[in-house]
């Protein structure tokens, strides 16, 4: 689709969309138009519309954070290939290295010292795959901030607080998700009650014009976006992109994630450090019902193959069929349905993009396998 059709249903949110030019459009449509929600499009669009930005500099920064968790799963990519797109639209993209927040969150039972030396792994991981851009503080460039780095301010702290004034205790619970808990799960650890109103003043204190995140961060977004509201704070703009779902799952994902991919569950879960060989074995054992559209398979088909490479190649057996591709989603499940393809062959087709998504960081860690060992000899 072009631009404008893009851009058409935002347009009905925020009118001054119209007002951009055909440059102004463009990037917005690579920042907005491939995520699952966009909260709050109009601070974006004034941005490009009066060239300036929350610092005042007319550089848009945008931010994702991540803990310092061990090996990454396949979650990271479809996060990546939207940091491209920022990229592409001339933002600064910002990796935040949330070491303090994974402390909190009690990784590697609270051992800072590997908690840090697995942030630098992730550097290394974010470097490969947004294939090296340029590094720095200007449009188009990349960075990483560590949360201990910014923890040194004492305006952040005082930011923390004002963050946590505004805040009630069932409110913060409602966002322990955002940590991979449940409500009731940290009445016995007030630092966890913290972790929100660190999050949102990250943001903050960074100068954030858009915060990304996949749809399981959104409470913490929306726990920014009404702290704003209450101080009278600017409000980024909040982009949020899919949730894949483990390869066990079958029917229509919860609300709640509870079908979402985890890394605790290796058979469930695709690594970035699968190879070709792993994925088609994980991926045989992935659910396909023909006649159910919310399958694992058709989501790493949406979000990872299809944005990365445009197209699924299936190679079936020659005895069973020859050799096909497919640019449309509804087409590629319809084959499957009516048997034109069969699931097999459909699972091995994006089990084979998926692999080739993954060759520059197989690549990366062979020439620079420091980070990675020294990441393993942590977690293993």
């Amino acid at each position: 689709m072009d631009v404008d059709t893009l851009l058409s249903p935002f347009e009905e949110r925020y009118e001054r969309i119209k007002e951009l030019n055909e440059e102004q459009r463009k990037r917005l449509c690579l920042m907005v138009s491939d995520v699952e929600e966009c909260v709050g499009i109009n601070h974006l669009v004034d941005c490009l519309a009066d060239e300036t930005s929350m610092s005042g500099d007319g550089v848009i920064r945008c931010y994702v954070g991540f803990e310092p968790s061990g090996k990454a799963h396949i979650g990271w990519k479809v996060l990546s290939l939207q940091l491209k797109r920022m990229l592409e639209a001339k933002a600064n993209v910002l990796v935040f290295l949330a070491d303090w927040h994974a402390w909190v969150n009690d990784k590697f039972g609270g051992q800072m010292d590997d908690i840090q030396k697995t942030a630098v792994y992730m550097e290394e991981t974010f470097r490969a795959l947004l294939d090296y851009p340029e590094e720095g503080e200007g449009p188009g460039q990349l960075r990483f901030v560590w949360a201990s780095a910014l923890m040194d301010s004492g305006n952040y702290w005082a930011r923390v607080l004002r963050c946590s004034k505004g805040a009630t205790l069932p409110m913060v619970r409602k966002t322990f998700t955002i940590m991979g808990r449940d409500e009731a799960s940290s009445d016995h650890d007030l630092s966890k009650f913290y972790y929100p109103a660190m999050q949102a003043a990250d943001i903050f204190e960074l100068g954030i014009d858009v915060a990304l995140g996949g749809m399981d961060q959104r409470k913490a977004h929306m726990f920014m976006r009404d702290m704003a509201s209450k101080w009278n704070w600017k409000k980024a703009t909040c982009l949020h992109t899919p949730i894949l779902s483990s390869l066990k799952a079958s029917g229509v994902r919860m609300d709640s994630f509870d079908h979402k991919m985890s890394k605790s569950d290796p058979n469930g879960a695709l690594l970035l450090h699968d190879t070709l060989q792993l994925v088609q074995k994980k991926m045989k054992k992935a659910y396909l019902d023909p006649v159910d559209n919310n399958s694992p398979v058709y989501e790493l088909a949406e979000h990872v193959v299809l944005p990365e490479f445009g197209s699924i190649t299936v190679t079936p057996n020659p005895k069973f069929g020859e050799p096909s591709t497919w640019d449309n989603l509804d087409q590629f499940k319809q084959a499957v349905k009516d048997g034109t393809l069969h699931p097999f062959d459909a699972k091995m087709g994006v089990a084979e993009g998926v692999a080739n998504g993954l060759v520059s960081i197989a690549q990366h860690f062979e020439e620079h396998p420091e980070s990675y060992e020294t990441m393993l000899s942590i977690t293993s």
